[in-house]
């Protein structure tokens, strides 16, 4: 059977055993889907590592407020000139 199989995807012979020229192949469109899929595959993958990341301080607020702690929110201070 896989014989067959491979006979049935051989390119037709003609004048003496020689195969026909293949068509060319789109390789243009092949190119332009791939980029296309890895900048959404890119994408996905930072949205997943965002969402991780914000998770996660999420958790840590949660975690402090549990504790029956006041101040949980993250106080930014800026650096001091020197």
């Amino acid at each position: 059977m896989f014989i067959a199989i491979l006979q049935s995807r051989d390119a037709p012979m003609t004048d003496g055993g020689r195969a026909e020229p293949e068509p060319p192949d789109d390789r243009g469109n092949r190119t332009v889907e791939n980029a296309v899929m890895l900048g959404f595959f890119v994408v996905l993958v930072a949205a997943g590592i965002w969402l991780l990341g914000t998770m996660a301080d999420v958790r840590k607020v949660q975690d402090c407020a549990a504790q029956g702690r006041r101040n949980c929110a993250t106080i930014e201070v800026p650096d001091r000139a020197r």
